[in-house]
């Protein structure tokens, strides 16, 4: 029977707890290239034939990325993979790029980018706009390396959306372009997000299984003279993203603050 080749720097001198890191190091890189799906089994047999390491150093490694929240492990079930989700923070206005920016490469797949004639009624009224006003509508799916994310559907005053339909709108956020282009910042958004199912065409576009998990978020967003330029609707997968915040009480109260409204 051959002899077990033992890798270089892997020798009984080598602690252990360094062989787990190194062992943890290249697991990690692998989960987060996207190289095991999210709840996938990750077999200890054969990562210690795969690897050349102990059944202690495996079990050592995937503890570590247990700790992490990269894998659970449980009694019975073994070790699973959990792909990590991207964060987006409540507590200051961005684009989706912006926020997701130090996760990857993130592009839209522009699906429509065109003037019509008239705004539906419930668009008209949250951007104040008379009810035969055109509108700008944009249609987009966001990725991330490759993955999609999310689904976009917004709504834009004439002068402030006409001057984007000439932009590069598959490398750029709204958001950015509209500050650009009308030379004023954003202010604030209003927005309420929803638990829903995925309908059958938006599913096929964020490559989910109908009725699937997603987040449903309603935005409208206004410059910094308060006047409203984006009503958006977005759909993104709630197993690929967490929304986070940090909400302090009202010390002259006692009550929470409100700066914040989480509807569920």
């Amino acid at each position: 029977m051959a002899s077990r080749q033992i890798p270089v720097g892997w020798t009984s001198a080598y602690p252990r707890r360094h062989r787990a890191e190194r062992l943890a190091d290249e697991l990690r890189e692998q989960i987060l290239d996207g190289k095991f799906a999210d709840g996938r089994r990750l077999d200890e047999g054969e990562l210690v034939a795969r690897h050349e390491a102990s059944r202690n150093t495996v079990r050592e490694a995937l503890e570590l990325l247990r700790r992490e929240g990269l894998v659970e492990r449980k009694r019975g079930a073994g070790t699973t993979v959990r792909t990590p989700k991207y964060g987006h923070g409540l507590d200051r206005l961005s684009g989706l790029a912006e926020a997701l920016a130090g996760y990857g490469t993130v592009r839209n797949q522009v699906l429509s980018a065109e003037r019509l004639p008239e705004a539906p009624k419930s668009v008209s009224d949250q951007l104040s706009l008379a009810p035969a006003s055109g509108v700008v509508r944009l249609e987009r799916v966001r990725y991330v390396n490759d993955e999609p994310l999310s689904y976009d559907i917004s709504y834009l005053p004439v002068d402030v959306g006409e001057p984007l339909l000439g932009e590069d709108l598959a490398n750029n956020d709204v958001f950015g372009l509209i500050e650009r282009t009308t030379g004023q910042p954003l202010g604030r958004a209003e927005l309420t997000v929803h638990a829903t199912n995925a309908e059958p065409d938006v599913a096929a576009k964020l490559a989910l299984a109908p009725g699937a998990a997603v987040f449903t978020v309603e935005r409208l967003t206004r410059l910094s003279d308060d006047r409203p330029v984006d009503s958006e609707l977005l759909q993104i997968r709630a197993d690929r993203f967490a929304f986070e915040a940090v909400v302090h009480r009202d010390r002259r109260t006692g009550e929470s603050g409100k700066g914040a409204e989480w509807v569920t």
